[in-house]
C-alpha cells in the first residue's frame, strides 16, 4: 500500500486536473505501428483527443504542446481486459499506479457494477486520475433460472453496463445441463439487450461448450488440460475472442515478499493456493501452450492480468510468461489490436493510426528488443491528455 501512496502523491497535481484533451505533437519517436512496423524517427500529431497524423520525420504543421521523444518508443496505451478493481478509499493511488504502468483502459473483471460506475464517473469528471473504465456486472449461473438470468441481463443494460463479469462454468468434468440452459438464455438475452457475455471456462470441455452456446468472449484459456489444434480452429471459426492470462499458473517472485519463495498471485504459497489447482502447478504449462495453439489457429487472443496487486508487477509477470512462447512482434498484436477488439473498441484503440483515440505510451527503450522495455513508461497520454510525465 505504501507503494500506491507514493505514486498517488507524485500524481496529485494531475489528479486534480479535469480530463481535457490537449493539442500535442510528439517528435523524434520510434513509433511502433500496426503489425509491429517501425518508424525510427517519426512524429504523431494529436488534436481534440484523437490522432491526426503519424509520419516519418518532422510533422507539418506541428502545434500545441511539443513532446520531444528522443530515445523513446511510442506504442498504443496498454489495455487490461480483465482486471479486478472497484471504488474505495485507495482508488486514487491504485488508478495512478495503473497509469504509471502504461494502462489507459481497464475492463472490470466482475463488478459489482455500481462501484465500477462510481469509479468510472470520478475518473471522467477529473476527481481521480485514472484509465478509462469499462464496468461489468455480476451473474452466477447456479443462482438463477433461465428467466431470472434474463432479468439480470436486462437490469445491467438498464444502468448502462455492457459486459457481464466472468460467468463461471464447471471445468471438470464439464458444465452441467442446468448451467448450459441458463447460459444459453443469458447469451440470447445479451444479444437482445446489447450486453456482451464473458465466460470463465478453464477446461477444454467447458470452453467448447461455451463456444457452442454462442458465447462471444472468454476471459481465460483452459488451464486444466491441453487444447487440440482441431478445437482451437473451431474457436477461431466461431469468432469467439479469448484472453490469454497465461501468467495465472506461473509463480510470482519479489512482489509480496523478498524471500525467494514462489507465490501465487494472491501472495499465498505456490502452487497449493492456486484457485481450483490441479496438483503441482500444471496450469503454468497448460496455459502458455494453449495460448500458442490458439494464436496459431487464428483465434483473436487478447491480454489481461486477472490481478489485484501492483499493476507494474502484474504487467511484468504476464509479459515474462508470454516471453516463453511469443515474440515481441506477436505481443504488439496481442496487447494492441487484439485486446482492443476484445473490448469492442478496435476502431478506436490498439494501434497508432489517424482517427483513433490518442492513447499513447512513450517507453524508454525499444519494445521490440525485449519485454523489459515495456516496463519503462515515461509519458502516458489518454484521449489526448498527458496523465503521466516522468521525464
Amino acid at each position: 500500500m505504501t507503494r500506491y501512496v507514493l505514486i498517488a502523491l507524485a500524481g496529485l497535481t494531475m489528479a486534480a486536473m479535469p480530463a481535457m484533451a490537449q493539442d500535442l505533437t510528439i517528435t523524434n519517436a520510434r513509433i511502433i505501428g500496426p503489425n509491429a512496423t517501425v518508424i525510427e524517427r517519426g512524429s504523431i500529431v494529436v488534436r481534440a483527443g484523437k490522432i491526426v497524423s503519424v509520419t516519418a520525420g518532422q510533422p507539418s504543421p506541428s502545434g500545441g504542446t511539443v513532446i520531444d521523444a528522443k530515445g523513446m518508443s511510442a506504442m498504443p496505451g496498454f489495455i487490461d481486459a480483465h482486471r479486478h478493481f472497484n471504488t474505495g478509499p485507495n482508488e486514487k493511488a491504485q488508478m495512478q499506479a495503473q497509469l504509471e504502468a502504461g494502462y489507459t483502459t481497464l475492463l472490470s473483471a466482475g463488478g459489482p457494477s455500481d462501484g465500477n460506475i462510481t469509479l468510472r464517473d470520478r475518473i471522467e469528471s477529473g476527481q481521480v486520475n485514472g484509465p478509462r473504465i469499462i464496468p461489468s456486472g455480476v451473474l452466477r449461473l447456479n443462482q438463477h433460472t433461465p428467466e431470472s438470468a434474463r432479468a439480470e441481463i436486462r437490469k445491467m443494460a438498464a444502468i448502462g453496463v455492457k459486459y457481464t463479469g466472468e460467468i463461471a462454468l464447471t471445468p471438470v468434468p464439464g458444465p452441467t445441463d442446468q448451467e448450459m440452459d441458463v447460459l444459453r438464455a443469458v447469451v440470447d438475452e445479451g444479444k437482445k439487450a446489447g450486453v456482451l457475455i464473458q465466460v470463465h471456462a478453464v477446461s477444454t470441455p467447458a470452453m467448447m461448450a461455451a463456444v457452442g452456446a454462442g458465447v462471444p468472449l472468454l476471459v481465460h484459456l483452459p488451464n486444466k488440460d491441453f487444447t487440440s489444434v482441431e478445437d482451437a480452429k473451431k474457436v477461431a471459426a466461431s469468432g469467439t475472442r479469448v484472453l490469454a492470462t497465461i501468467g495465472f499458473g506461473a509463480p510470482v517472485f519479489g512482489v509480496f515478499a523478498d524471500d525467494n519463495k514462489p507465490r501465487f498471485r494472491d501472495g499465498k504459497d505456490w502452487p497449493q493456493s492456486i484457485v481450483g489447482g490441479v496438483r503441482l502447478g500444471e496450469e503454468a504449462g497448460f496455459m502458455p501452450v494453449n495460448a500458442r495453439t490458439m494464436f496459431d489457429a487464428g483465434v483473436i487472443l487478447g491480454y489481461c492480468t486477472d490481478t489485484t496487486y501492483d499493476p507494474r508487477a502484474g504487467l511484468e509477470h504476464e509479459l515474462k510468461s508470454f516471453n516463453l512462447m511469443f515474440s515481441m512482434k506477436d505481443l504488439v498484436t496481442i496487447m494492441g489490436p487484439n485486446t482492443a477488439s476484445y473490448i469492442q473498441m478496435g476502431d478506436q484503440l490498439g494501434t497508432l493510426e489517424p482517427g483513433k483515440l490518442a492513447d499513447i505510451v512513450l517507453l524508454d527503450g525499444d519494445p521490440l528488443e525485449g519485454y523489459w522495455n515495456w516496463l519503462k513508461a515515461k509519458v502516458v497520454i489518454k484521449g489526448g491528455k498527458v496523465v503521466v510525465d516522468k521525464r
